[in-house]
């Protein structure tokens, strides 16, 4: 006989591990035992060496469903006089220094809903119902090790019949922590506004809840990591109140649909999207609108020819859908902007003159969790929103004691999309999204999410990433703790939107990095955002950028469109040629107010460099009317567009994005792009002019995938990455992806970190832990 000790890491807790463990080893005939501590799974072994070997095969290769392997370290322990007789497993141990991975909330498994729907069976209809192959995780979690004492599942203490289901090894159940039954679990009560119970019986309440919502009433309803506002998704009414009242006018609204058959009456989607729909992560999808179907209102999404779908993921959706029997809009509880609310208690104070009722369970949610939405752009998953199901995530590197810096570091991340990173060790985490930290709540929520890992991690970073700009809340938060005596590094803002790419493969060497985004403080003051860098961990070159313009009205740039074009056209031609063109998105101007704006504008030192910008252009000229009322609105305008258009077979683009050379690297033309597409709209042609403007709008962005194309062929040498919120324009992704695929380039993929600014902690964090000093290289 032979024994070893193996230590196991990755996400091995709360998910099966100890009784997978248990059961192989009791089909090797090997003796030992299995213990959870804070650094992982300690498992130790005797056996005949043929069968110890098998064992570690058999564990690398078919691990638990919801379970992920980093390690398997092994070494040898002495044989005692006297080894153990059979396989046991202990309790868990706990330790002051935890390394081991908390689990995303993940969704029902086919098992447990099979049993809510058996009248038979004792979870019949119970919306609790979970196994140690779903259910929640992160959002109850307290501390680690996971166990239910250290979980919000500690106060319902288990009945007989749960219990010994808790203490089989042989149980799906066994030691699934939130596990409980309609005798001893959480249950649902029915509140009213003023916060009158209206009914505490689980099954009652879903029926008086369906009932409200197909009489078109918004309710507040508790699920996993935070309440959803619902209302039946077909109600015009009822979406039009919920916008008015949430003050949400334009935004589109997520549906919950009860099944793959539902979704593909709503969206076409192709095999890769309604994989992703169907995934255990249950993410928001965003799918391409069915032109004809009658189940959900205009108003769910309007001007645009997207619908996020996504399914019930929990027994709670599944029953409520099911009594429906129609989709629901499932938004975030939540004032526009502010995080999603866990508690009751907040969304009557918060959201009382909101919601008609509000449907609430007395399971506390201990860590707040969005949901996650994606898309299939470029050929792969790109998350937009990182959250349920993916979050925590946790990335594996091979940096070791050897990297640049000693120490753990904490990145907090961007103003929007707000995120946090750290690491321990070579493990790098990447916090569930947290929002846009412009208000009080938000950045309760940030500190509160900064406590989590706190708790679990015990965590004492040597230092402190940020972005570079100064007045950004996270970065006004580290600033103020490096005065008291921690590191601190800013990071600029399109270097960290690459490195976040490489540190999702985890990339060190150089990389031709294309960062299109709406803006991020550059060098020097400007205003970046159409940046092509060479990068590394270390710093950056700036090689290429849109051609600066300049833009007058602050803020109320990222909204009103229409300033964006005049400052294009601003130092292009003289005032009355801009009058001459008789452009309706400047024609709202009355003859003074445009003067005033173009002098303005033409003795502004505020340059930007900005390809969202450049987007929000193009949008105005070719019919966008209104304000941006929320971000991404024009980008979707002129994709929606786009989409229209018919080209003829063999037709060639007419639009050219033009690069040329200056002393520092290359210059994207946008002002000469807006010029050519001014001309193409009064010159007209054969077609109608809506149908020119369609044309004109997905040549717009195929000009913008060839300059890239052109560019990277500048750097044959190099691996690309494409960054940046502006890559989340689809018809932009599939053609970069495609003309670098067919030039034989390595492309980085996403990865599941947010192409967005949900990723920019990530590559905050990689810089640090590279020495980075914060600097341009050039």
């Amino acid at each position: 006989m032979k024994a070893i000790s193996l230590h196991v890491g990755g996400i091995v807790q709360g998910v099966g591990f100890r009784p997978h463990v248990y059961r192989l080893a009791r089909e090797l005939a090997l003796r030992g035992h299995v213990l959870n501590d804070a650094s992982g799974v300690h498992i130790d072994l005797y056996g005949e060496p043929t069968q110890l070997a098998r064992f570690i095969e058999q564990l690398r290769q078919c691990p638990p469903p919801l379970a992920r392997i980093d390690f398997i370290h092994e070494s040898p322990l002495p044989m005692p006089p006297w080894p153990p007789q059979d396989f046991e497993i202990r309790s868990s141990q706990a330790d002051d220094k935890a390394t081991v991975l908390v689990s995303a909330d993940k969704s029902s498994c086919d098992a447990c809903l099979a049993e809510i729907r058996d009248p038979e069976d004792r979870h019949f209809d119970y919306p609790f119902t979970n196994c140690t192959h779903c259910g929640p995780r992160y959002s109850l979690i307290r501390a680690l090790p996971y166990d239910r004492v250290n979980t919000s599942m500690a106060a319902f203490a288990m009945c007989p019949e749960c219990e010994a289901e808790y203490r089989d090894p042989m149980d799906r159940r066994y030691h699934a922590q939130p596990v409980s039954c309609p005798q001893c679990g959480p249950h649902l009560s029915l509140l009213s506004v003023s916060g009158e119970v209206l009914c505490d019986d689980s099954s009652r309440a879903m029926d008086l809840t369906a009932d409200m919502l197909a009489s078109g009433n918004i309710l507040a309803i508790k699920g996993l990591g935070g309440f959803h506002l619902v209302c039946d998704a077909n109600n015009a009414d009822a979406v039009a109140l919920l916008r008015q009242r949430k003050h949400r006018p334009a935004k589109p609204l997520a549906v919950m649909v009860p099944d793959l058959d539902c979704a593909k009456q709503l969206a076409i989607g192709s095999q890769e999207e309604w994989q992703l729909l169907c995934s255990r992560e249950k993410p928001i999808v965003l799918l391409h609108k069915q032109p004809q179907q009658s189940l959900v209102c205009e108003a769910v999404a309007p001007g645009i020819d997207r619908l996020g779908l996504f399914l019930p993921y929990t027994p709670l959706h599944q029953l409520l859908l099911a009594r429906c029997g129609f989709p629901l809009v499932a938004t975030s509880a939540n004032q526009s902007g502010d995080p999603i609310i866990t508690d009751s208690e907040q969304v009557l104070a918060r959201l009382g003159k909101v919601v008609d009722a509000v449907l609430d369970h007395n399971r506390p949610i201990v860590n707040g969790c969005d949901d996650s939405v994606v898309q299939w752009a470029g050929g792969q998953m790109q998350v937009i929103r990182l959250a349920r199901g993916y979050a925590p995530l946790c990335l594996e590197s091979r940096l070791d004691s050897q990297r640049e810096t000693d120490g753990d570091w904490l990145a907090v991340g961007p103003q929007q999309k707000n995120t946090l990173a750290l690491n321990l060790g070579s493990h790098l985490f990447l916090s569930p999204h947290i929002g846009d930290l412009f208000s009080v709540e938000a950045e309760a929520y940030f500190e509160r999410t900064l406590a989590t890992f706190q708790r679990l991690y015990s965590i004492a970073p040597a230092g402190i990433a940020c972005d570079r700009h100064p007045d950004y809340s996270s970065s006004r938060w580290a600033h103020a703790r490096a005065q008291a005596g921690q590191g601190l590094l800013p990071v600029q803002h399109h270097h960290a939107h690459v490195l976040a790419t490489m540190a999702a493969n985890d990339i060190s060497s150089p990389v031709l990095g294309f960062c299109f985004d709406g803006s991020g403080l550059g060098d020097e003051g400007e205003i970046w955002g159409g940046e092509v860098l060479l990068c590394r961990p270390s710093g950056y070159q700036r090689l290429a950028h849109v051609r600066s313009f300049a833009v007058t009205g602050g803020d109320k740039v990222a909204t009103e469109p229409w300033r964006v074009l005049l400052g294009l056209l601003a130092y292009e031609l003289i005032d009355d040629s801009i009058h001459a063109l008789k452009l309706p998105a400047l024609e709202r101007l009355g003859e003074l107010q445009r003067a005033n704006l173009l002098r303005l504008t033409r003795s502004s030192r505020l340059k930007c460099s900005s390809m969202g910008r450049l987007f929000d252009a193009a949008a105005a000229l070719l019919g966008f009317e209104g304000p941006i009322l929320f971000e991404g609105q024009a980008g979707l305008f002129l994709e929606a567009l786009a989409a229209k258009s018919q080209p003829k077979n063999g037709s060639s683009n007419c639009l050219r994005l033009a690069i040329t050379p200056d002393d520092k690297g290359f210059v994207l033309d946008g002002h000469g792009l807006i010029l050519a597409m001014i001309d193409a709209l009064r010159a007209g042609t054969d077609v109608s002019a809506e149908q020119l403007k369609a044309d004109l709008a997905r040549q717009f962005i195929l000009a913008l995938s060839q300059a890239v194309l052109e560019l990277a062929d500048h750097y044959p040498d190099l691996p690309v990455v494409l960054s940046g919120g502006v890559f989340q324009n689809r018809t932009l992704a599939d053609a970069c992806v495609a003309g670098l695929q067919q030039r034989g380039r390595t492309l980085l993929p996403w990865g599941q970190v947010p192409v967005n600014d949900g990723g920019i902690a990530l590559g905050q964090l990689w810089a640090a832990l590279h020495g980075n000093k914060g600097e341009s290289l050039t």
